[in-house]
């Protein structure tokens, strides 16, 4: 589904500019969840998934400043809902809305709302590395 390269002589190249911090999936689909945390951890990025919205939401107050690959299309709350209620509770970590199907209008949103990136899934991984990395610089600029 991603293109998937691993080249463990290559260190974190991508990051060097950037400190390093944990990288959220929020993503109904296990398959998903597993592949993106072990492109992180294969990249050397601490990475913590969520099976829901309400998941992620519940453990929202204790996480640290990071990077939440949202998908946009979850069951009971949209992603877009999410990122609203992470923005109100005084935790706009940086997104990354994911989704399989493409929707402008929801796109659209979701950039107005703050989001780094929208990436439509599959997607490559130097892709969402990019934007990852867009993520990080933004969270260093404070």
């Amino acid at each position: 589904m991603f293109g998937r390269h691993r080249n463990p002589a290559r260190p974190l190249q991508e990051f060097d500019l950037y400190k390093s911090y944990p990288v959220y999936v929020v993503d109904d689909e296990e398959g998903v969840r597993r592949l993106i945390a072990e492109l992180c951890e294969d990249r050397g990025l601490a990475c913590r998934a969520f099976a829901s919205g309400e998941d992620f939401l519940a453990a929202l107050k204790g996480l640290e400043p990071g990077c939440v690959l949202l998908d946009m299309r979850l069951p009971r709350r949209s992603g877009l809902q999410v990122q609203a209620e992470m923005t109100a509770a005084g935790r706009p970590l940086q997104v990354i809305a994911i989704t399989g199907y493409a929707d402008v209008d929801m796109a659209v949103e979701s950039m107005r709302m703050g989001a780094v990136d929208f990436l439509e899934k599959p997607f490559k991984s130097e892709v969402l590395f990019e934007a990852i990395g867009r993520a990080f610089a933004r969270i260093d600029a404070g």
